[in-house]
């Protein structure tokens, strides 16, 4: 009976995660990350990858991971206690089995396409009604793809932008893909008219697009970034 209990227990365990699994991967995560997220919140491991900002930054899935967390810190004490009396007392099997086959229940309803899609349509709409673009990771808006690349550009004096627009540094750059975010000058962040205002020394520009565009085009600008930064013993690593 001790085994069997044991086996049971571990059957609930295997379904509460492969349940929360699928509600992760409703809300738009991977399957490999759902899992490794779940079993880390639910024993409480605490990875700090930056896949955590997925959840953290999400709020639907902040909701599930509160509860993981929180079952997770407090079922320990329970489990103890439940597998101690159930030792001293006798196991009571149909418990056991009614609570396993409610748990299964639940994992064989949400593993039904009907079902999924409903709650898919929920999570949805719940999503655009609260979630907000600043409260993503910077690789959950804009890094989706492995080509894609934000460079946080440093204007120098000897920078072939100085006393240049974008427009006429950059030509064609409406058909490139690439787009200026905004200019930092100072504290001051420039977004209206950018490729139209005359770039000074000390400005940053924030790069948007595909890696080999960007560094094609301002390949000349980001060598001398690099090498004005190694100069002054700076982090040369603007991209991100």
């Amino acid at each position: 009976m001790n085994l069997l209990f044991l086996f049971i227990y571990m059957v609930i365990i295997i379904a509460v995660i492969e349940i929360f699994v699928i509600l992760f991967r409703l809300t738009g995560l991977k399957v490999e990350v759902s899992r490794f997220q779940v079993i880390s919140m639910m024993t409480g491991t605490g990875f700090t990858t930056w896949e955590s900002e997925l959840i953290l930054g999400h709020p639907i899935r902040r909701k599930l991971a509160t509860f993981l967390i929180l079952f997770g810190a407090f079922s320990l004490a329970v489990i103890i206690s439940s597998i101690s009396q159930f030792l001293s007392e006798g196991l009571h099997a149909k418990e056991i089995f009614f609570g396993a086959g409610a748990i299964i229940a639940v994992f064989a309803v949400l593993k039904t396409e009907r079902v999924r899609r409903r709650l898919a349509k929920v999570f949805n709409r719940q999503m655009k009604q609260s979630i907000e673009l600043a409260d993503l990771p910077v690789r959950d808006v804009f890094l989706k793809n492995n080509e894609d690349v934000l460079l946080n550009l440093h204007i120098y004096e000897d920078s072939t932008l100085v006393n240049h627009t974008i427009s006429e540094a950059v030509k064609d750059h409406e058909e490139l893909e690439l787009v200026v975010l905004f200019i930092q000058r100072g504290d001051v962040k420039i977004r209206k008219h950018l490729y139209d205002t005359k770039l000074h020394e000390g400005d940053q520009l924030l790069v948007y697009g595909v890696n080999e565009v960007v560094l094609k085009v301002f390949h000349e600008d980001i060598s001398i970034m690099k090498e004005n930064q190694k100069n002054r013993e700076l982090p040369t690593n603007n991209i991100l």
